[in-house]
């Protein structure tokens, strides 16, 4: 095996393990599809740098590695075919019809090795959803059908064989067509499942904290401008990136580290779609482009601006965001326990010393007038958790594929919650809680 395949495989099995991602319907360890995708670039006389990219092409979009991570340890190449095959959309786009013609307009435009890729990828995702999943596969097909269309590009054999494989299925399904699912915005139980009620508690804060209220101004420097004078100027002014202008626009952005050439513009990079938001984006939204990059712009007044960084949700206002969302997430936990088991028949569930901490604290609270409280409400938002992951339904609806899976969640969000109470630091160890908790609790956020 290739040096850079082998290490393109470590890499993605690697951050793929550390967040235990798995396949859905078997539980199979992640690195199973990835490797079958590989294997079908490779069968068609794939080049080493496509092979590497089938190994790490969800590797941004679903762990917290960025671009620039892939650029760095696998070289601009392998890099420009994870970012073509990424999807470009934001839960705020829209419903999943919406959000998938965006991804599979990024994909049209994407180059012939990319679209090979993604052509492998269909295959194997295909086979997997027909063999365990009837309703959603109608679905899915529809989507693949969709992609075929624009997928021209890409190695014809795999397109043979992706089109054969969409007529299996559709045979074994009995169905003479197919069609993607409508944009009522219905269609995700499992995101709707983590709507709250509480429509306007929820709106409150995807509009009252935006992009616009964290992120710094972007200073930006003419595009014919020596780059080692400017290097200098960021230096001593303690900037990282900075904006280059072409006829008085900004049009592009500069590393500091990377500027050893003639001028600004010789190592101006452009924005790309999936960077950029609006300032009055929510802070899911800059957290999901911070999932994929290392700088998230920022667009007011039909201009880039301002610039966002992992740094800045150590601000106070993303700390209490956070803390906010945690509290809504534990509220709901609370409500679900007395659907689950009503009249607190989950106390059979619970173990004796977490039981008896939970009544000296409702002793407490009662003997200080809130006799309101019920003993539900006196547990530790771990010991909810491990009631929780003890239902299936718990399980599907937040989208755990296990229970092992669910308890690191709810231990991760438990200790981001107490370094968010006690001031520490939350975007080293707690960044992985951060994004799951910007994508995918607060999902439904569009809808």
């Amino acid at each position: 095996m290739p040096d850079l395949v082998k290490r393109a495989k470590t890499f993605a099995t690697s951050a793929h393990q550390r967040i235990e991602h798995k396949r859905k319907y078997s539980q199979q360890p992640y690195e199973v599809h990835l490797k079958s995708v590989a294997n079908l670039v490779r069968e068609v006389g794939g080049s080493e740098q496509m092979i590497a990219a089938a190994w790490l092409h969800d590797t941004v979009e679903d762990t917290p590695a960025t671009h620039r991570d892939i650029e760095e340890n696998f070289g601009s190449q392998v890099a420009t075919l994870v970012r073509e095959l990424t999807d470009v959309s934001k839960p705020s786009d829209g419903n999943r019809a919406l959000r998938k013609a965006m991804d599979r307009d990024h994909l049209a435009g994407a180059s012939a090795a990319a679209q090979t890729i993604k052509l492998a990828d269909l295959i194997d995702n295909a086979r997997d959803i027909c063999k365990h999943d009837e309703n959603f596969a109608r679905v899915y097909l529809g989507e693949m059908a969709a992609l075929l269309d624009v997928l021209r590009k890409g190695d014809k054999e795999l397109m043979r064989r992706a089109r054969k494989l969409l007529q299996k299925c559709m045979d074994q399904l009995g169905v003479s067509f197919i069609h993607p699912l409508p944009a009522s915005g219905t269609e995700d139980k499992a995101a709707a499942s983590l709507g709250f009620s509480r429509r306007r508690v929820q709106r409150l804060f995807s509009e009252a904290f935006t992009a616009k209220d964290i992120a710094e101004p972007l200073p930006s420097f003419d595009g014919d401008r020596l780059a080692r004078g400017v290097q200098a100027l960021m230096q001593e002014a303690g900037l990282q990136v900075a904006g280059v202008r072409d006829r008085g626009i900004v049009v592009g952005y500069i590393r500091r580290e990377e500027l050893t050439g003639e001028t600004c513009l010789d190592h101006s990079r452009g924005f790309s779609p999936d960077q950029q938001i609006y300032g009055d984006a929510s802070l899911s939204e800059v957290i999901l482009v911070l999932s994929r990059h290392d700088h998230c712009f920022v667009t007011m007044l039909n201009t880039v601006s301002g610039v966002i960084t992992r740094t800045d949700m150590e601000k106070p206002i993303v700390r209490m965001w956070l803390f906010g969302i945690i509290t809504m997430l534990e509220i709901r936990f609370t409500e679900l326990l007395r659907e689950i088991w009503p009249n607190d028949a989950w106390v059979e569930k619970c173990s004796p010393g977490r039981l008896k901490k939970a009544h000296q604290l409702l002793e407490e609270r009662q003997r200080r007038g809130a006799h309101h409280i019920g003993l539900v409400d006196c547990l530790q938002l771990s010991d909810k958790g491990y009631l929780l992951v003890q239902n299936q339904q718990f399980l599907r609806d937040f989208g755990f594929s296990s229970k092992s899976q669910a308890d690191q969640a709810i231990r991760a969000m438990e200790s981001l919650r107490n370094n968010l109470a006690h001031g520490q630091s939350i975007t080293t160890q707690d960044w992985p809680q951060i994004v799951r908790l910007g994508q995918r609790f607060l999902a439904d956020q569009q809808y």
